[in-house]
C-alpha cells in the first residue's frame, strides 16, 4: 500500500530524548516499510527513517500564525498528493485533514493519544462519512464519547521488542521500580509508600518535571536513603537495565493516563507491572498474570507478597503478543486493508 503518516513537527521521529507517540511513529513507519509498503512521513526536518520525509514545521512551533502555517503545511501536501496514496493515516492534528474530509475517496484515520476534542471528531464524522476511522491508544480513551463508537478501534500504545532484555528470574530482594515523570499525578509518593509498606527498596528514576515545584522537595526528598533511591532522567539503555532487576513497576497514578508507554517497556523486561484502576490500566495490566490491579497503597502492598507467583516469561509474552512493534504493525496493516478495501 502506499501510506502518507503525518506527525506534528515539534519532535523529531525518533526522538533523541523526551518523546511519546514519536516513537510509536518510528517503530511503526520503520515496520511498515519493512513489510514492503511505500510510505512517506510528514513530520520534523531532523527525523530519520527509511520512509519518504517530507520536512515540515515553523520553530519554535509556538503562537497562532506559526500554528496555522504548520497545519496549511499539511494540509496542501495531501490535497496537492492525494492520488499518490492509498490512505492518510495522522498522528498529529486533525485541522490537517480538513481539505480532505469531504474526498471520501480516500481512507482517513486519526489517532489519538490524548484526551480526545469530541466537537471537532463528530464534525469531522459528519463531513468524511464512512471514509474516516478513529484510534485510541486504549478503550478508556473513547468509550465514553458515545454515539459514533463504531467509528472507534483500539490500538495500544507500545515498544519495541529488540532494545528489551526480557529477566526471567530477579534476587527476593529485587527493587521496586518508579520511571517516570516526578509529578503528583504519576504517584511517586505513592510508590514510596508502597514500597516502605511492603518492606521493599525502591528505586526511583525520571525527570523532575512537574506543575508542582516543590512536590520533588516535599514528598520525594525527605524519604531518600539507602532503601529509597533517585538516579535521574534515563536513557533507552538505561530503562532497559534498570527495568529488567524489578521485582515489580508501579503505577500508581492519580490520574486516568490514556497509556503509559513505560509500562509496555516494563512488560517488555519480563517485570510485572502493579497499578492503580485508573485509565488504561486496566486494559493493559491482567490481574494475576502480568501483574495486580489495585484501589489502594494498603492493596498494592498485599500485591507485593503474590508477586512470586507471576511467570515472568508469561509476563514478555504478553508484551509480544499484545504491545510490541509488530503487534502494533500488524494492527495497523489489518485497519488500512479494511479500510482500502
Amino acid at each position: 500500500m502506499r501510506i502518507v503518516i503525518t506527525n506534528d513537527p515539534i519532535i523529531p521521529v525518533p526522538p533523541s530524548g523526551y518523546g511519546g507517540i514519536e516513537r510509536i511513529v518510528d517503530f511503526v513507519v520503520r515496520g511498515l516499510v519493512a513489510h514492503g509498503h511505500e510510505v512517506t512521513l510528514l513530520a520534523h526536518p531532523s527525523s530519520q527513517t527509511p520512509a519518504t520525509l517530507v520536512p515540515y514545521g515553523v520553530p519554535p512551533h509556538t503562537g497562532a500564525r506559526a500554528r496555522a502555517t504548520e497545519l496549511w503545511q499539511v494540509a496542501s501536501h495531501l490535497v496537492r498528493h492525494r492520488h499518490r496514496y492509498d490512505i492518510i493515516h495522522s498522528f498529529g492534528r486533525l485541522a490537517a485533514l480538513v481539505p480532505v474530509l469531504p474526498m471520501r475517496g480516500i481512507p482517513k484515520i486519526q489517532s489519538y493519544q490524548r484526551p480526545v476534542p469530541w466537537r471537532s471528531v463528530r464534525i469531522a464524522a459528519r463531513i468524511a462519512g464512512d471514509s474516516v476511522r478513529f484510534t485510541g491508544c486504549s478503550t478508556s480513551l473513547w468509550e465514553h464519547g458515545r454515539p459514533g463508537a463504531s467509528r472507534w478501534r483500539t490500538v495500544f500504545n507500545g515498544a519495541p521488542m529488540a532494545p528489551y532484555t526480557p529477566v526471567l528470574r530477579v534476587p527476593d530482594d529485587a527493587p521496586l521500580i518508579f520511571l517516570g515523570r516526578l509529578d503528583p499525578i504519576k504517584g511517586v509518593h505513592h510508590a514510596i509508600a508502597i514500597a516502605k509498606g511492603a518492606g521493599r527498596r525502591l528505586v526511583i528514576a525520571g525527570p523532575r518535571q512537574s506543575n508542582d515545584r516543590g512536590y520533588f522537595e516535599r514528598e520525594i526528598a525527605p524519604h531518600l536513603s539507602s532503601d529509597v533511591t533517585y538516579i535521574g532522567e534515563l536513557d533507552d539503555r538505561g530503562k532497559n537495565a534498570l527495568l529488567g532487576t524489578g521485582a515489580a513497576f508501579l503505577m500508581p497514578i492519580e490520574w486516568d493516563e490514556p497509556f503509559g508507554i513505560v509500562m509496555a517497556e516494563a512488560l517488555a523486561c519480563g517485570t510485572p507491572v502493579i497499578g492503580f484502576r485508573r485509565g488504561s490500566v486496566p486494559e493493559v495490566v491482567r490481574d494475576g498474570r502480568n501483574g495486580y490491579v489495585c484501589d489502594t497503597v494498603a492493596d498494592a502492598v498485599a500485591k507485593v507478597a503474590c508477586l512470586s507467583a507471576i511467570d515472568r516469561a508469561a509476563v514478555r509474552a504478553d508484551f509480544e503478543a499484545r504491545f510490541s512493534d509488530r503487534a502494533l504493525v500488524a494492527a495497523y496493516e489489518a485497519l488500512y486493508a479494511e479500510m482500502v478495501a
